[in-house]
């Protein structure tokens, strides 16, 4: 499925992690809902939510993100793009189970085949089927796993992700932290870069761990130029 600049902003975002150190415990996580403003080459153009919510059996949780374009940018990308992970959480971290995008009529949805190693599924109704490593996450289980790393201070540096049609390999580095002026007030963050092996996009996200490491601030640049900001807006927990 093609996503459009507005739309973009998600897609790039949840370019995420994989998991723990073996044989650590997998750090709790929390149900929240938290809203992000989005800008483009310093524009307005959108609002996005993110929610996690418990599942209906133990360790099995749903994790979503909306974004929806606004102003001028509406008339053109009027179908919000709304994408869902299903995923488990163990020992061993989180294990997506099934994951579905949506644009107006444009659907991405596949599911997780752990004892074949195939996720298997549709893009814009083609047939789609890929091979699975042990630690491949989709684009929206990852943002939960560089989470749960981040707590256990176990971020590895390479990742496997599917993005569109395709598992990618990911570069993620630690940089340090920052204090952040929000709309949550000032928090303490830590800054992680991600990016493909010879690309000169960046992308950097700043997770606060006072909040369980929610992230807060995300950019990417291109060439050293910025492209794109999201900021948090609001947070709430069950």
């Amino acid at each position: 499925m093609t996503v459009r600049p507005a739309a973009a902003v998600l897609c790039v975002l949840l370019a995420g992690i994989v998991r723990g150190a073996s044989g650590m415990p997998t750090p709790p996580l929390e149900p929240f809902t938290a809203q992000f403003g989005a800008d483009w080459k310093g524009i307005g153009v959108a609002t996005s939510g993110l929610e996690l919510r418990r599942d209906a059996q133990p360790d099995h949780w749903v994790y979503t993100w909306r974004v929806s374009a606004r102003g001028i940018f509406r008339m053109f990308y009027s179908d919000d793009l709304v994408q869902t992970s299903w995923f488990d959480l163990g020992s061993d971290g989180v294990r997506p189970r099934r994951y579905e995008a949506t644009e107006g009529s444009k659907s991405v949805s596949l599911s997780f085949d752990w004892d074949a190693h195939r996720a298997r599924g549709t893009d814009e109704g083609k047939p789609l089927e890929l091979e699975l490593s042990a630690r491949t996450l989709d684009v929206l289980a990852i943002q939960i796993q560089v989470m749960q790393d981040l707590k256990s201070d176990s971020l590895p540096p390479r990742f496997s992700i599917i993005d569109k049609d395709e598992v990618k390999e990911f570069l993620y580095t630690r940089e340090g932290g920052a204090r952040l002026s929000t709309a949550l007030g000032n928090l303490d963050t830590v800054i992680v870069a991600s990016q493909r092996e010879g690309n000169d996009r960046i992308l950097r996200m700043w997770f606060a761990p006072s909040l369980g490491y929610i992230p807060v601030q995300a950019e990417r640049t291109r060439g050293g130029k910025l492209e794109f900001a999201m900021r948090i807006r609001s947070l709430t927990r069950p």
